[in-house]
């Protein structure tokens, strides 16, 4: 196991993580950002109000009968991709980037989120506007689709196919595997073969009886536990910071200094720390907000709503709620504490911490500030927030080994979920180390044929941008909310139908509020 754990180690560090992954993901987020006249930055305003303030508004109604039972609400498919996010990425993904590249990880996290923004903004786009009904009438989507369809590249979307389901195995685990560890490190202090074993079990068993409900079943789950469990660690970090607010302007130097740091080693030219805090903050980032890797995408395609940019606008929020909120504050909750107590020297923190885990770093700052407290509550949140991006990443398994397989997808795709279920008990057994290198290494494969895509694609994305955009401001032109005939004139009727239902229910709530 050591062996192959290094193994994997040096293909991460110097091949799949090395500079050219780096320059491909930057290069693609900094194209499409050129392309779209940097729509991340242009359009937040609008990518906030038209998601959350709808989102708000919409709490307690109740659904719309017409609506397709095959399909999600646009919030429900928000939760179920962001439940793929929100996660041990968040946190223990966060640590370990701290522990293995150092603060100024941090930094090049940020970066990588940034031009993220409108990498997970393109993908959404494409995934709905290529997406298909299989023959249960359930609407399909993700970079298997638009790699076929759009590029007419069928075997680089086997591929992708392959890689996601492999990547999905590997998520699966990293989750099971980090709330074993934090909940061994929470009741004992130290490694506990049957409290893994337990963990193991009673995951495997909640894993099973949920995804059998598929991605309806999957986005009710996580539109509950998400939201719900998001606000109380935001919450709880918010008051880490104001109790060690005189720490914040240091945990920033170090951040910024670490990521410029010019110290080097040999045939190290960009310096050993910048090249460790990019190593590991570039791929702690995609691991926790997977912009680039196109996984999200396959949950948000699912989605009921007819327009492809409208859903690309929750990507962007997605992205900027898991890395520029949550791992932003985890972070600054880790430095801050570790400053004020004097715990660890974060300035050389990856000479000096290399035999820490990040489970057993998360929940230090929770710990330290709130004591037994704070530790059964990180216990309680990283589990929950780790158990949605299982669910979630066992229906991007369960629809890339459906196209996978083609015409014995569903059997393909049946016997994948066993196998699925089955091995979250192996991650929350297997040494730490070794299953997020091993996932590092299939976030790597799956991000590759995807970004070939959003490349040559991006003149669609811009297509399909400024269709929507002209139409809002009174344009009259034919939609472009699918890249198929039929299904193009289809969506166009339901939408109109949509837009006068929607009308007529403004008109009469003004009246309700007219009359009150």
């Amino acid at each position: 196991m050591d062996g192959l754990n290094k193994t994997i180690g040096y293909i991460n560090d110097n091949i799949l993580w090395g500079i050219p992954m780096i320059v491909a993901i930057l290069a693609t987020g900094i194209f499409i950002s050129i392309r779209t006249r940097f729509l991340q930055v242009r359009k937040f305003g609008t990518a906030m109000s038209s998601t959350f303030v709808p989102m708000v508004k919409s709490i307690g109604k109740k659904k719309n009968k017409k609506a397709n039972t095959k399909t999600v609400s646009q919030f429900e498919a928000f939760s179920a991709a962001i439940s793929g996010t929100v996660g041990t990425g968040n946190m223990v993904g966060v640590a370990t980037a701290l522990i293995a590249g150092g603060p100024g990880a941090i930094f090049w996290m940020w970066v990588s989120a940034f031009f993220g923004l409108v990498t997970n903004y393109s993908e959404n786009v494409l995934g709905l506007y290529y997406r298909k009904k299989d023959k249960k009438g359930e609407m399909c989507g993700g970079p298997m689709y638009y790699i076929s369809n759009g590029l007419k590249l069928k075997w680089l979307a086997l591929i992708f196919a392959f890689c996601c389901s492999l990547a999905a195995v590997g998520m699966g685990m990293v989750q099971s595997n980090s709330i074993s560890g934090t909940l061994q490190n929470s009741i004992t202090g130290k490694t506990s073969v049957l409290i893994a074993v337990i963990t193991g079990v009673v995951i495997v068993l909640l894993t099973a009886l949920i995804v059998v409900g598929g991605i309806k079943r999957i986005g009710k789950v996580s539109s509950y536990i998400v939201p719900f469990m998001a606000l109380i660690f935001i919450l709880m970090s918010i008051v880490i910071l104001c109790i060690n607010i005189v720490a914040i302007p240091k945990a920033f130097g170090l951040i910024f200094a670490n990521a410029f740091s010019v110290r080097s080693v040999s045939g190290g030219f960009l310096g050993y720390v910048i090249m460790r805090g990019m190593r590991f903050g570039f791929a702690r980032g995609i691991f926790s907000n997977e912009a680039g890797l196109g996984s999200s995408v396959i949950a948000h395609s699912a989605s009921e709503t007819k327009e492809p940019v409208k859903q690309g606008l929750w990507g962007v929020m997605e992205v900027f709620i898991d890395t520029f909120v949550v791992c932003t504050l985890t972070a600054l909750s880790l430095l801050t504490v570790c400053i004020t107590s004097g715990v660890y020297d974060f300035t050389d923190i990856a000479g000096n911490a290399n035999n820490l885990s990040g489970s057993a770093v998360a929940p230090f700052a929770f710990t330290q500030t709130f004591g037994t407290f704070g530790r059964v509550l990180f216990s309680i949140i990283l589990p929950l927030f780790a158990f949605t991006t299982i669910l979630a990443w066992a229906y991007y398994g369960e629809k890339a080994v459906q196209y996978l397989f083609g015409k014995k997808g569903d059997i393909a795709a049946l016997i994948f979920k066993f196998l699925y279920v089955g091995l979250l008990f192996v991650g929350a057994m297997v040494k730490s180390d070794f299953v997020w290198a091993m996932d590092d290494m299939f976030n790597a494969m799956m991000a590759l044929p995807n970004l070939v895509a959003l490349l040559f694609l991006s003149k669609q994305i811009v297509e399909v941008t400024k269709n929507y955009f002209a139409r809002k401001r009174g344009e009259v032109i034919m939609p472009m909310l699918s890249a198929y005939d039929d299904m193009n004139k289809e969506m166009i009727a339901e939408l109109r139908e949509q837009e006068a239902q929607e009308a007529v229910e403004q008109e009469q709530g003004e009246q309700t509020e007219q009359n009150a």
